[in-house]
């Protein structure tokens, strides 16, 4: 127990808080479920499906679109079933998504229709487990508790595609889909035996008003939905956008964008943590006012210097600005949610990535051809700025509600 709790120490560059250990443990093992199988999913749809790219491409926007409507119902549900029963729903749904890829053979349309609802299935239990972290922890400790998930998280998408591709390599699609179901179904046996079925923080009684109505007549979050939704875009840029670029326009390899891009996920995985506790006492508003133009405005500079090692110093400053990002805002949107509709929040909040995986290759894509790559990261840069100006807005219209309630109520 000594060696893992050092092993642990090292990865995570902190303790957690012991409540939060099974949302970690689950969320590994999600996050290399999902990475292990999605990472690969498109060239299935190509290659073994025989589908064109321009439908490949429609399939994904409209999965996308499912996860923003599926983000929020199931935060919704989550106030008033629990986040438990969210979580495992969405775990055996996942788990039986795979295995009907592997049911699925070489029949276009049922494979195609299978990724759309994967948009569903992946999103489903998406808010109820961010709200489950505001549960388990006190509000002070809610944005080292994200920071914490999300290192799980992203060791899970280091160790998931090398996995994957073991699979392939030595089986087949066949070998891919039932180790990605044995995977899912692991998560689940997890969720099932460790996670709590109520936080310590956790609201006391289901709410008795209508979710939709709380979150549209709340102004801060609106606009800090808005927010998100641009970082989104920039983020997403990265992710699909870069590669496209640096292969098509820069002379990259795959395989090099394939050596680059694993940075990004061990640099969250080691540093997050140690940032996040470092910063801890710095505000909100200026964490975003700085992380969000660290991811946008350094793809300026593409068109300037477009070296490895360039790139790599790029996705650096990307990947600091990301870690200053995300759990800061996972944890403002804690803060600005009821308890009673916590989840529904978090599941507004989350509906915004899908919003990002729709709206990015769409629109970047569509630039870069008409415009130019520099174009193209012209805009990827403004909106890393817009997104910034915003949440800091957000940020700081929330501090006064919050001292001006707090006067009230004194």
């Amino acid at each position: 127990m000594r060696v893992f709790a050092r092993l642990f120490r090292l990865v995570w560059g902190a303790d957690v808080d012991r409540p939060l250990r099974p949302v970690l443990a689950v969320g590994l093992v999600g996050s290399m479920a999902g990475s292990c199988v999605w990472a690969f999913v498109g060239i299935w749809a190509l290659r073994r499906l025989g589908a064109g790219q321009g439908t490949v491409g429609l399939v994904f926007f409209a999965s996308a679109a499912i996860a923003i409507a599926a983000g929020y119902f199931g935060g919704h549900l989550s106030d008033h079933v629990g986040r438990r029963p969210l979580i495992l729903v969405a775990w055996a749904c996942q788990a039986g998504l795979m295995l009907a890829f592997l049911a699925a053979g070489r029949r276009e349309a049922l494979g195609l229709g299978l990724i759309c609802l994967g948009g569903l299935f992946f999103q489903l239990g998406s808010a109820a487990d961010q709200a489950m972290v505001a549960d388990l922890v006190p509000p002070e400790r809610h944005e080292s508790a994200y920071a914490a998930v999300r290192v799980a998280s992203n060791l899970g998408i280091a160790i998931g595609p090398p996995v994957g591709g073991a699979l392939l390599a030595l089986g087949s699609w066949s070998a891919l889909f039932a180790g990605g179901a044995a995977v899912s179904f692991l998560g689940f046996l997890l969720a099932l035996r460790f996670l709590p079925r109520r936080g310590a923080y956790a609201p006391a009684e289901p709410p008795t008003r209508h979710s939709f109505g709380v979150i549209v007549r709340d102004r801060p979050f609106l606009l800090f939905v808005v927010s998100a939704a641009f970082a989104w875009i920039v983020y997403v840029s990265f992710e699909v956008v870069l590669p496209i670029s640096l292969v098509q326009g820069h002379g990259f390899a795959p395989s090099t964008w394939g050596f680059i891009v694993v940075v990004n996920p061990l640099l969250v995985t080691f540093f997050q943590l140690r940032l996040t506790e470092r910063l801890r006492p710095a505000p909100a508003a200026l964490k975003l006012a700085i992380g969000l133009p660290l991811m946008g405005l350094p793809f300026l500079f593409l068109s300037v210097v477009d070296s490895v090692a360039a790139v790599m110093a790029m996705l650096l400053v990307f990947v600091i600005g990301e870690m200053l990002w995300v759990p800061t805002s996972q944890a403002i949107v804690a803060g600005l949610a009821p308890e009673d509709v916590r989840g529904a929040y978090m599941g507004a909040f989350g509906s915004t990535a899908a919003v990002g995986f729709a709206l990015a290759p769409l629109l970047g894509l569509q630039v870069r051809q008409s415009f130019g790559d520099a174009t193209m990261w012209t805009l990827v840069a403004s909106l890393s700025v817009v997104a910034a100006a915003t949440g800091a807005a957000a940020c700081r219209i929330a501090v006064v509600r919050t001292r001006a309630a707090a006067a009230s109520a004194a």
